[in-house]
């Protein structure tokens, strides 16, 4: 606690006013964290000033909130390339980062407990603190101008992609609200981008990349492996299954799940709780990408049969936490993708689910399955729809990678099973 207030005011992040006329100040808290390894050893224990955000008042004390973060697709574009290219992959931390965001509102604060202030005065914020509405706008506004100060541009694609170009080679930062990722070719200017972030915040050079949100990256000879085992095991050990069964698939194939089926769940929040984090899963795991699609449209109204087909996904996570996906320095940067899609599977409105996967040669990048926004009256136009909604990540993807480097001058494969959907793509006509 002390070192956080230590750091709160070399960074001037607030100042002692009397409060104006009008004005109502907000309160904050502390929380305690002990942040683990991947291996579950206790790193450091942290503890942080974290404002009641929730007393704010559009207009008055925030106006914009957005703030952009990295597609998780760019993260394992990103790896495949840099596996493609030998580079070496640098992960960073800012420390405090939200700390660094100049606020443009005019914002107050209770002062917090072990600060002396005179009678009537409260902390006017000229600083962003974790809990403020517009605290991630405002750091990484920061953060973008200083990167572009250094020579970076912003991408098109991924505005938390950042690139720089010179004859010494591509240089590419990657970030996360407070993680970011470096690589590129051009070795002199990464050692300068991380000096010169190092001059404007506390940065925390953790070296090669290993363990990223929760991502879990072995560097071999061979290439890149990406996985969530410790994720996983937390997970099912949350979970409170008390048996040791496993199971071969995730869902019962043809599994048509209605909300009607079963009786409600008296206590609804641990289904909420593991179907939520298992969406996170699939960032790794796209085999249970479909069965957590079909769970969590019950996650408003769970049943004890919904209930059940989730603990049947955690039986198959528990005998395939060891699965990971890899990307190999010897796959050949060339997209292809696969589309499907059912008709009218759902029971409830009759509407169909697009699944597709894209590959960056041997490495699998892009995945999804999510039910299609309109009702099909056939098993064609179901699979066109998906098509449809395969080439639009198509397009993206070839952007994304024009950035990263790697120029597509070939048309992308694209595969579908349904030929009639096939005649149509190749003749609008026959529509």
């Amino acid at each position: 606690m002390s070192d956080e207030l230590e750091a709160l005011e070399c960074t001037g992040t607030w100042d002692l006013v009397p409060l104006p006329h009008g004005s109502v100040p907000i309160t904050c808290k502390w929380v305690y964290k002990v942040k683990t390894k991947s291996d579950g050893s206790v790193e450091r224990y942290k503890a942080r000033l974290v404002v009641r955000g929730f007393q704010q008042s559009h207009g008055r004390d925030y106006d914009e909130t957005f703030a952009p973060v990295a597609h998780m697709t760019s993260v394992r574009t990103l790896i495949a390339v840099a596996a493609n290219r030998s580079w070496k992959i640098s992960q960073m931390d800012v420390k405090n980062a939200f700390l660094h965001g100049d606020l443009d509102e005019e914002v107050y604060m209770q002062p917090p407990l072990g600060i002396e202030v005179p009678p009537g005065h409260v902390c006017r914020l000229r600083k962003a603190l974790y809990g403020l509405k517009q605290a991630p706008r405002a750091w990484f506004e920061r953060f973008s101008s200083v990167v572009q100060a250094a020579g970076f541009s912003p991408s098109e694609h991924d505005p938390a992609l950042f690139i720089h170009t010179s004859k010494h080679g591509r240089t590419l930062l990657l970030l996360y609200v407070d993680d970011m990722l470096i690589t590129g070719d051009d070795v002199g200017y990464i050692a300068f981008v991380k000096k010169k972030l190092s001059e404007q915040f506390k940065m925390s050079d953790l070296g090669p990349l290993s363990y990223f949100l929760g991502i879990e990256i072995e560097h071999t000879d061979d290439g890149y492996y990406i996985s969530q085992q410790k994720y996983t095991q937390d997970l099912i050990s949350r979970s409170g299954i008390t048996d040791s069964r496993t199971a071969v698939t995730p869902m019962e194939i043809h599994l048509q799940l209605r909300p009607t089926d079963g009786t409600p769940l008296e206590d609804p929040s641990r289904y909420r709780h593991i179907v939520g984090s298992l969406v996170y899963l699939t960032v790794t795991r796209p085999d249970i990408a479909h069965a957590i699609h079909i769970l969590s449209k019950f996650v408003s109204v769970p049943t004890s049969v919904h209930y059940g087909h989730l603990l049947r996904v955690l039986r198959y996570l528990r005998g395939t936490a060891s699965r990971r996906l890899f990307y190999a320095h010897s796959s050949q940067l060339q997209l292809h993708a696969y589309s499907d899609s059912t008709w009218a599977s759902d029971p409830v409105d009759r509407r169909s689910v697009t699944g597709y996967c894209i590959f960056l040669g041997t490495s699998l990048i892009a995945w999804k399955s999510k039910k299609q926004t309109a009702v099909s009256r056939s098993s064609a136009e179901a699979e066109l729809r998906a098509l449809s909604t395969t080439t639009s990540e198509i397009v993206w993807l070839r952007w994304l990678l024009a950035d990263l480097g790697v120029p597509c001058p070939t048309p992308t494969t694209l595969l579908c099973d349904n030929t009639a959907a096939i005649q149509i793509a190749n003749d609008p006509v026959r529509h």
